[in-house]
């Protein structure tokens, strides 16, 4: 049951790595390549993520609300 790995990210682990990785992917029910692709996919959703929540972060700070207004002014003393 050993097969070649065909993805780069597969060519880049040591034996041991490769090891934990076929386990892993065999008690998923998969092949190796199958889900190391899924975990691929998985960390690029999660860069992509980060970069809207970044994108996000960068936008100026929305002003208040009409009613957020009314009751900062109703706190304020006279």
């Amino acid at each position: 049951m050993t097969q070649k790995p065909t993805t780069t990210s597969a060519a880049k682990m040591t034996e041991g790595q490769r090891a934990y990785e076929t386990k892993r992917a065999a008690k998923a029910g998969m092949s190796l390549d199958k889900w190391l692709s899924g975990k691929e996919r998985e960390r690029e959703a999660e860069a992509r993520a980060q970069a809207k929540d970044a994108a996000k972060a960068a936008l100026p700070p929305k002003k208040p609300g009409f009613f957020s207004r009314l009751i900062a002014k109703a706190e304020k003393p006279l």
